[in-house]
């Protein structure tokens, strides 16, 4: 991967807008594709990481485990292990990513109208 200059004005701009706009900071942490749909299967409770594969069979397993990364590092998902034989790990929202819930579903609402009006899913 390549280094990030600190010192850059990019970098710079990135973190003025971070700490200025808000939408900036929730793009930041739930931005892309997948993001939102994995919180959007988790919405309705913990889940194992196979059970989000099939919930959302498009993704790679690459991207999966890269973005629940991400959500946990962002204190969205929380990773439960348990300390079993075969391993047995869950993913849940967070109270940070329970947050998150009233835009995902009106992301889904503004989906299901927008269809509605010729929108083609």
């Amino acid at each position: 991967m390549t280094a990030i200059k600190e010192s850059s004005t990019i970098q710079e701009n990135k973190q003025y807008a971070l700490e200025k706009c808000p939408v900036t900071y929730v793009m930041d942490k739930i931005g892309g594709y997948w993001k939102p749909i994995i919180i959007y299967q988790l919405s309705n409770g913990s889940l194992r990481y196979s059970e989000l594969k099939r919930a959302i069979p498009a993704i790679t397993e690459k991207m999966l485990i890269q973005h629940l990364k991400q959500l946990e590092a962002d204190n969205i998902v929380i990773r439960e292990a348990k300390p079993v034989v075969p391993p047995f790990v869950t993913y849940s929202l967070s109270a940070s990513g329970t947050g998150l819930l009233p835009v995902i579903e009106a992301m889904a609402t503004w989906a299901f109208k927008d269809k509605d009006d010729g929108f083609k899913m």
